[in-house]
């Protein structure tokens, strides 16, 4: 057999095995991406216990069944966090007897300065439907995590801080799973549509 056909032969070796691995390449690529994309999005819903400022434990469990509305804040924040309150009443009112199938909740990212009795002067300024939340800085975190929430203390002058952290409002249907987020940007009515698709779902 000549040199140039077994060179021929040797090239066509090569092509079929290169072929072959790229079709096993794609193929277990493929097989891979659902899972990949199955597995990377955040979890929002999950277990947290907290103590309400009037001293109630409320939990994932003794919220079964009813949908709610949940936001991350704390009492000295300056600007987002009364904002976003003052909103929340706003929609509230408008949204008449829809509102009371609702439960809003308002969990404080700063347990160490925000005690109950603070919670309870902080909240006579909003709707008396939101409900603050407080726990340990072990429950605070759990919380956090259940929400794929984020908060961090941010050190300032004289030995005082503040808060940083995810300001989005999160909507959690009645069977715990999660409704989307209410966007203080958006539209009026687009907001209330969706309390008024969370409330009836």
């Amino acid at each position: 057999m000549s040199f140039v056909r077994l060179f021929r032969i040797g090239v066509w070796v090569a092509i079929a095995v290169l072929g072959t691995y790229l079709v096993v390449s794609t193929q277990m690529t493929a097989q891979r991406q659902p899972v990949e994309a199955s597995t990377g999005a955040a979890r929002v819903g999950g277990p947290f216990s907290l103590v309400s400022h009037e001293g109630e434990r409320v939990d994932n469990q003794s919220l079964a069944g009813r949908p709610y509305v949940v936001f991350f804040g704390f009492t000295h924040c300056p600007e987002i966090c009364p904002t976003t309150l003052f909103e929340l009443t706003d929609l509230m009112g408008e949204l008449g007897p829809d509102a009371d199938k609702l439960e809003v909740l308002f969990v404080t990212v700063d347990p160490e300065r925000d005690t109950q009795d603070m919670l309870a002067g902080y909240m006579t300024s909003f709707d008396s439907r939101i409900t603050a939340l407080r726990g340990t800085a072990e429950e605070t975190e759990a919380a956090l995590n259940a929400f794929s929430a984020y908060a961090a203390k941010v050190p300032l002058e004289a030995g005082q801080y503040t808060m940083d952290h995810t300001a989005g409002v999160f909507l959690m249907r009645g069977d715990g799973s999660f409704g989307g987020v209410l966007d203080m940007h958006e539209p009026r009515e687009t907001r209330l549509e969706k309390l008024r698709r969370l409330a009836s779902a």
